[in-house]
């Protein structure tokens, strides 16, 4: 099961707080998935189109609990893609009008409503309820462990620009993007991608993204701690060469047993432990010796290979 069929299947499963919830959720599912068919004055039918099993099921409990109205449903396979497509088919009632104009889809006298019914959403649980439908219709949420984006596919301009202002009131802030024929209105933040689930009522996989960023987090420290590590390893090695190369000649030279204990110590010390840094070499000094130490004494072996080379 995909990220987004796991989201929807939860979000099903989310009971609204009053009793217009159930509408609002509805209404938003008919508006970003339904297709609506006048067929002469007063008499209509709907189409909802969905590929996903969760939202048939609530498409089809909703419209039995609140409207008692006769739905037909159709379960088609793609030979291309071997997908399921669910259509949930609501016939021509005599009912059917008065209930599309409850649900904010038809106004008296006007027609199709253009955005989303304001009217329905007085309460704060019912905006999260319509919310929670629109995903549910044209929702798609990627999985997190790749990246972090959500969006919700509507083919109205005016519906899409007032689900990124109903966002925006919960500090969500969406953007909208226009396709050929249809506006995406989408997240790409971690934070806004969280809110969301978490306002919609998806609260269990909002966690599970939680989790998969944090992970991603440690990991992501872990590879730069151990890109530290090695790229420290590579400058300690590349001196540690450079210094046993001058360390080589210094010991080749008559003057050498001229240098002062403490630099033929270091000399010692380098050739026998060609992998530490200065300051690891100087802790096995004695006595030991701080780093600042050791570099002064890599600095006077240094002087000394050259005013060797010029006499």
């Amino acid at each position: 099961m995909s990220f987004t069929a796991q989201v929807k299947d939860e979000l099903s499963r989310v009971e609204g707080e009053c009793s217009n919830c159930k509408f609002a959720q509805l209404s938003a599912i008919v508006r970003v998935c339904g297709t609506l068919s006048f067929r002469g004055p007063g008499r209509y039918a709907v189409q909802v189109s969905t590929e996903t099993g969760a939202v048939a099921r609530t498409m089809i409990k909703l419209t039995h609990e609140l409207f008692d109205l006769d739905t037909d449903l159709t379960v088609r396979r793609s030979v291309l893609h071997k997908a399921r497509n669910y259509l949930i088919e609501i016939s021509e009632q005599p009912s059917l009008e008065q209930h599309l104009v409850r649900l904010g889809i038809l106004i008296p006298g006007r027609g199709l409503a253009s955005g989303v019914p304001h009217h329905m959403l007085k309460n704060d649980c019912c905006k999260r309820a319509f919310l929670r439908g629109a995903f549910m219709a044209g929702g798609f949420i990627a999985d997190p462990r790749s990246s972090f984006h959500l969006e919700i596919a509507v083919s109205s301009e005016q519906l899409a620009h007032d689900i990124v202002d109903l966002l925006a009131s919960y500090n969500i802030h969406a953007r909208l993007n226009h396709r050929r024929n249809s506006f995406a209105v989408y997240l790409k933040s971690f934070d806004g991608v969280v809110s969301l689930l978490r306002v919609m009522g998806a609260v269990r996989l909002a966690q599970a993204v939680e989790y998969i960023r944090r992970v991603k987090r440690d990991k992501n420290n872990a590879n730069r701690q151990t890109n530290a590590d090695m790229a420290n390893l590579r400058r300690t090695t590349d001196a540690a060469g450079s210094q046993l190369v001058l360390v080589e000649k210094v010991r080749r030279l008559p003057m050498y047993r001229t240098l002062s204990p403490a630099l033929r110590e270091f000399c010692t010390l380098r050739i026998e432990n060609p992998e530490l840094s200065l300051a690891q070499l100087g802790e096995l000094c004695d006595p030991p010796a701080s780093k600042s130490a050791m570099y002064h004494r890599l600095l006077r072996l240094q002087a000394f290979a050259e005013e060797s080379a010029e006499a």
